[in-house]
């Protein structure tokens, strides 16, 4: 049994988003987001995980996984801070999954696990897996070894950490993944958790800081073969407080866009990520044009070991609470 059977009365806390473990036929044709938090939870037969378990249930917002927010992250980090649960499972859509889980592991500092999860098939659809994800989301949200981690994301029986997980596949139930070479965290066997790997997390550069009044916006570029650089002279003109480029491979662009990625630094702080979605953005290893040690010495800033997306939303939230980027990225080196 899990180490949470031997607590009195375990306290869930389960916060709903919507997305395809909420989804039921609709008058269009398709699935779209319907069902309540608790309607979710009712098939995944907590109580007989935990017999006596106290569950509360919230709903954030009931949307497809495109249309979840930064702001709805803050409302369930707030809901973390005032809930006296002592783990919170977060539903919601997969197509952004690892971006929510990211995004709570950089704003949640209220000392309650977040674990983020959802499902590949919905309701309608034999072998749904929105009731076995919520299982162990729980299992793992309500465990005494994810203290001190704000956030994961629970799936397919594995936890990954959120800064490192991405899905993958667009229909497999085993959609996430942690890059070729870290890897889940733990997985969940019997109801069981075990976390072998859990991570030394270090503090958020933006842990603690007030819900700012507004959120910057940013763009993210990516960059190919052909790439025209009108593309990056829109985004100069065009009001954004920043921009993300995802460049090839370490971190490079096509040396004719060399001018209008400098241009564009020079407009605004830009952040210099990899379109390979793993390992860190390189610093000091190609010097022809185009190369990533003339793109910082051009005062582009290195990603480090996030992807676009997540360098996206840490640009963001940087900008919105008026912190330095440089330093911020620093701590993803």
């Amino acid at each position: 049994m899990p180490e949470t059977s031997l607590h009195t009365a375990p306290h869930l806390l389960l916060a709903a988003l919507g997305g395809t473990i909420a989804s039921t036929a609709n008058a269009a044709g398709g699935v779209a987001p319907a069902l309540s938090g608790e309607e979710i939870a009712a098939a995944a037969g907590l109580d007989q995980v935990w017999p006596d378990l106290r569950t509360d249930f919230t709903q954030v917002a009931q949307v497809s996984s495109a249309n979840v927010t930064l702001e709805m992250l803050f409302d369930v980090v707030e809901l973390a801070r005032s809930s006296e649960a002592d783990g919170i499972v977060l539903t919601q859509g997969t197509d952004t999954l690892e971006e929510s889980a990211f995004g709570l592991w950089l704003l949640n500092n209220s000392g309650t696990h977040i674990a983020a999860t959802g499902a590949m098939r919905n309701p309608t659809l034999p072998g749904a897996d929105g009731p076995a994800n919520v299982r162990s989301a729980a299992l793992t949200a309500l465990s005494d070894q994810v203290k001190g981690l704000p956030a994961s994301l629970v799936f397919d029986d594995e936890v990954h950490d959120p800064r490192f997980v991405s899905k993958s596949h667009t229909t497999s139930t085993a959609a996430f993944s942690s890059g070729p070479v870290l890897g889940a965290i733990g997985w969940l066997s019997e109801d069981d958790l075990h976390l072998p790997h859990a991570p030394q997390t270090p503090k958020s550069p933006f842990a603690g800081l007030s819900r700012p009044s507004h959120l910057s916006k940013v763009a993210l570029a990516e960059v190919g073969m052909g790439e025209p650089e009108q593309t990056l002279d829109l985004i100069a003109g065009s009001g954004f407080a920043g921009a993300v480029i995802s460049g090839v491979g370490g971190g490079h662009v096509p040396e004719e866009l060399v001018p209008a990625v400098t241009r564009l630094a020079d407009a605004m702080p830009v952040v210099l990520a990899s379109r390979t979605g793993s390992g860190v953005s390189l610093r000091r290893t190609y010097g022809y044009p185009g190369g990533e040690i003339g793109l910082l010495e051009a005062g582009l800033i290195p990603a480090g070991i996030l992807d676009v997306r997540k360098a996206r939303i840490v640009l963001t939230l940087t900008l919105s609470f008026g912190l330095d980027p440089a330093e911020v990225f620093a701590h993803f080196a």
